[in-house]
């Protein structure tokens, strides 16, 4: 696996689409060993796209976008508007507190950064916002994105692991709710030095809230809908995919009236390339990790940290921070696909819960996506606010500090990571 993995990194290196790196350098393991038939790629290629678990995958995307398409992004605007805009920061404060209500609409934490940053960027620069410091917020506030229900990352991870989605649905609520905390007291105090005002002078009514939180009422049980279709065993994982489309379909049309031609024509356009992105991915990664299989890199990897040591948080430290530095070179839905099997037999094998791993794991493989040199959502950010890569670095630094805080504090209090899927479902 040596070659192979070499193979993958340079291939990363000269620009080429991680799909194709991932299946080229995949099919060199089959180059090494002629003794294995040379159609087990092409079959395990073919039969990764039968995965019916998989299902979830498309469906939740197709859902995302007409959910977006819907008009619902508007309400929750306002919605966020209404409960952030009185906090020191103003628009930043409002930006994070709209990715907490965007988990649950767009699942993805690029696209929800894209989506912020070209609804509020513009006009958080108006308001004398610096680019590097809105760039940073709105790049690492969607870290609350995928930690909202249906997260795109939980359904890869509980496919890959055979771990329960619904649980790891339930998982998100607490760490969401202390990221957005904790990124709202970096906000308010790296803003009050820096002048930049609250965007309302008086408190909300609970009229306002009330009125606000109508409008952006079937966004926000979106969610709850999805956990109590799994609780009850209404719905699998994928049939509850194919309700969420439903969901979004009824709502665009009934309910806000904005999903119909155009809207409707974009939203299928854009899942049709997110869809065949994803799943062409997903489908090429089966020859990878054929090889890793065969090599047994699991029992290799899992013999050489318990060579250092057999503290399951000490372990857990050591893989986020393995995960935290390739996911500086590496996108984190291929972490996700490409690191499951290495990592979570060995993190069960110590007696950690398979969904606080997935948890921990699903949060340091995000924050790649805000770093350099290859951080996607840190790009789109960037790109539409013509920030250098440098001044975004620089100002974005209090807030990778203290989401790698929390994300230290859930290794090791694995009860907040717990604590609602206990609840909802009973002790794992």
């Amino acid at each position: 696996m040596l070659i192979v993995s070499l193979a993958f990194l340079v291939f990363l290196l000269m620009g080429m689409p991680v799909a194709f790196a991932i299946g080229i350098s995949g099919a060199l393991f089959f180059v090494q060993h002629p003794e294995l038939p040379s159609t087990i790629p092409i079959q395990l290629t073919i039969t990764q796209t039968q995965n019916f678990a998989l299902l979830a995958v498309p469906l939740f995307i197709l859902a995302g976008n007409f959910m977006n398409k819907s008009g619902i992004t508007e309400q929750l605007l306002r919605l966020a508007g209404v409960l952030a805009g009185r906090l020191t920061g103003g628009l930043a404060q409002v930006s994070v507190a709209m990715a907490a209500l965007m988990g649950g609409v767009s699942g993805s934490c690029i696209a929800d950064a894209a989506m912020q940053a070209r609804i509020l960027g513009a006009e958080m620069r108006k308001r004398g916002f610096s680019r590097g410091y809105a760039a940073g917020v709105l790049s690492f506030g969607s870290v609350l994105t995928p930690m909202i229900p249906p997260g795109i990352g939980f359904i890869l991870y509980g496919t890959v692991g055979q771990v329960s989605i619904g649980r790891l649905f339930a998982a998100g609520f607490v760490p969401a709710l202390m990221l957005w905390t904790a990124l709202a007291l970096t906000i308010s105090a790296t803003a009050r030095r820096r002048g930049y005002a609250p965007e309302r002078a008086t408190r909300p009514s609970a009229r306002e809230i009330g009125a606000a939180a109508w409008g952006g009422i079937w966004a926000l049980l979106f969610p709850v809908f999805l956990l109590v279709g799994l609780r009850f065993g209404i719905f699998t994982p994928s049939e509850i995919g194919a309700f969420a489309v439903v969901y979004a379909v009824v709502i665009g049309l009934a309910a806000y009236r904005q999903l119909q031609g155009a809207a409707m024509r974009e939203a299928l356009e854009s899942s049709l390339m997110d869809i065949g992105s994803v799943m062409f991915l997903l489908a090429l990664s089966a020859i990878f990790g054929y090889g890793i299989v065969f090599e047994r890199v699991p029992e290799v990897v899992s013999a050489a940290l318990l060579g250092l040591t057999d503290n399951p948080e000490l372990i857990m430290v050591l893989v986020v921070l393995f995960i935290l530095v390739a996911g500086c070179f590496i996108d984190g839905t291929v972490l996700i696909i490409m690191l499951t099997p290495i990592f979570l037999p060995l993190v069960t094998e110590l007696g950690v819960d398979p969904v606080h791993f997935g948890l921990v794991f699903i949060i340091a493989a995000t924050i790649g996506n805000f770093t350099p040199p290859v951080g996607s959502a840190m790009y789109a950010v960037c790109s539409i606010l013509r920030c250098p890569i440098g001044e975004y670095t620089r100002e974005s630094l209090p807030f990778l500090a203290v989401v790698s805080a929390v994300t230290a504090l859930l290794v090791f209090v694995p009860q907040l990571v717990l604590l609602v899927p206990d609840l909802i479902f009973g002790k794992g």
